[in-house]
């Protein structure tokens, strides 16, 4: 959600431009108005308005589908009127659901037999699916300390300072202490033995990533298994895994089989994804599974019966569509395992063609990996007359919507650029995104020097007369940019 900040002036109106055609009136901005309209006008002005929207297919700060195929469209559309909460008088499409989070937990290697049901549930978006992983975490330690006779007031969660903002959220929105681990330059993901060393009695799980936020890169989930296994022996501690999945999840499995980061792992307990992501579904879908029954304490589940019969339900929210989650199951059968294979090998093609095109320009340094979510992270070499900023700027004047962002604390004196890669991002356009990139590097070469970033600070404390280093000055526009943007800066998803 986002919080509104425009400020309503009550006499403002808007006014129609081809709508006139169908009145002439103008309308409150903020008010409702006193009477209906033709739907033609009403259409009209509401379509006029959206085309200062940028074009969703060159939103390349997103990792959020924006493409289906025409038939799902039209379930989709078909759909959108089930209320998903309804069980009772929609059986079919809770069975979809119930089917989904079978096919995900086999997917991640569940311990679920041929006759047994795997434990999970769709969400609105990995955020909520990670609230949900997290207050099971949070229930279990407490009926723990509770059995033992030691306090329960004081939980903690372990995670790296990379983490989406939604780890934040948790923490804040369910007191529960938020512990990260520091990053450096040159390694921007948790470091394992640093997350171990962090740790407690009041832990109640350590959070890895499976795609970065920042770099698209893989936490080392294995190696933060063992690691936390000896620790826990050493302790007689029961500290489990969390692994946030939401952009890698439906990516390793296909690309990286043999990669072990999901329940092969014995401490991981839950595991969320996007499907909203890399599942291949327009924005709104998440899933959380669980290991096993006895990972998700029952006092979480609520029953309810007034709409028709015994509804088990474990979510945040209550009434939420139904289309996404019949647009997933859409894609799991369409699909199936070797058609996202193929989506996601041509995911990470591009993707390197990219990166070959950007390190051709000799301009920038590549942060991202080549094993992780098929993205390209890079920053300028040299960022003395220019910055990210200005060319992420300068980009959106040929159409591309390219985020540029400073790192988190101890590494916030470094700022980058980053291009996620989406099935609709083709071959074709990586050409065009590269050529831009080179004409507006171009342009910024050819401006006075200094001038471009003196621009970019907001005040000139020294008069002008200062001269800073590089690094310093980096430092100062990102401090900025934090300040305008707020704390997290791993929150563009």
């Amino acid at each position: 959600m986002v919080v509104t900040t425009t400020i309503s002036n009550s006499d403002e109106h808007l006014r129609g431009t081809f709508a006139s055609r169908y009145l002439r009136t103008s309308l409150p901005r903020f008010k409702i108005p006193g009477g209906p309209m033709p739907k033609d006008a009403a259409y009209q002005i509401v379509n006029d308005e959206l085309m200062l929207d940028g074009n969703p297919r060159l939103n390349l700060a997103s990792f959020v589908t924006t493409w289906m195929e025409p038939e799902c469209d039209k379930l989709i559309m078909n759909s959108v009127n089930k209320n998903y909460v309804d069980m009772d008088e929609y059986p079919v499409t809770t069975e979809l659901q119930n089917r989904c989070v079978n096919m995900i937990a086999h997917l991640f290697n569940a311990p679920v037999g041929d006759d047994e049901t795997a434990i999970g549930v769709g969400t609105v978006g990995s955020s909520e699916a990670i609230m949900l992983a997290g207050l099971a975490f949070k229930r279990k330690w407490q009926a723990k300390r509770k059995a033992q006779g030691k306090p329960c007031d004081n939980p903690n969660i372990v995670t790296g300072a990379n983490v989406q903002v939604c780890w934040e959220k948790f923490a804040r929105y369910f007191e529960v202490e938020l512990k990260e681990v520091k990053l450096r330059e040159g390694y921007y993901v948790m470091d394992p033995a640093k997350a171990v060393e962090m740790v407690d009695e009041n832990t109640i799980c350590v959070a890895a990533i499976l795609g970065s936020t920042l770099t698209g890169e893989f936490e080392d989930v294995k190696l933060l298994n063992e690691l936390l296994t000896e620790k826990n022996k050493e302790t007689g501690w029961d500290i489990p895994i969390h692994v946030d999945a939401a952009s890698g999840g439906f990516i390793a499995p296909f690309i990286y089989p043999d990669l072990e980061w999901d329940f092969r792992l014995p401490l991981v307990k839950s595991i969320n994804v996007s499907g909203h992501k890399y599942g291949l579904v327009y924005a709104g879908v998440g899933w959380v599974v669980w290991r096993s029954k006895e990972h998700l304490p029952e006092e979480l589940i609520f029953h309810i019966n007034y709409l028709g019969s015994n509804q088990p339900t474990f979510t945040l929210n209550f009434s939420k569509g139904s289309s996404q989650i019949i647009a997933q199951y859409y894609q799991f059968i369409r699909l199936g395992f070797e058609g996202y294979k193929d989506i996601m090998q041509n995911c990470m093609e591009n993707t390197r063609f990219l990166k070959d095109g950007i390190i051709k320009t000799g301009r920038f340094e590549i942060l991202s990996k080549d094993i992780g979510v098929p993205l390209v992270a890079f920053s300028l070499k040299n960022s003395s007359s220019y910055t990210v900023f200005q060319i992420a700027e300068s980009l959106r004047r040929f159409g591309w919507i390219v985020p540029a962002y400073t790192m988190p604390p101890d590494t916030d004196h470094i700022s980058l650029m980053r291009v996620v890669i989406r099935e609709d991002f083709s071959h074709s356009l990586a050409e065009r995104l590269i050529s831009d990139i080179e004409k507006v590097v171009k342009e910024l070469d050819e401006l006075p020097p200094r001038v471009s970033v003196k621009s970019a600070r907001i005040d000139d404390v020294d008069g002008g007369g200062s001269h800073h280093a590089e690094k310093s000055t980096e430092k100062e526009i990102g401090s900025y940019w934090r300040r305008i943007s707020g704390k997290k800066t791993s929150s563009v998803c």
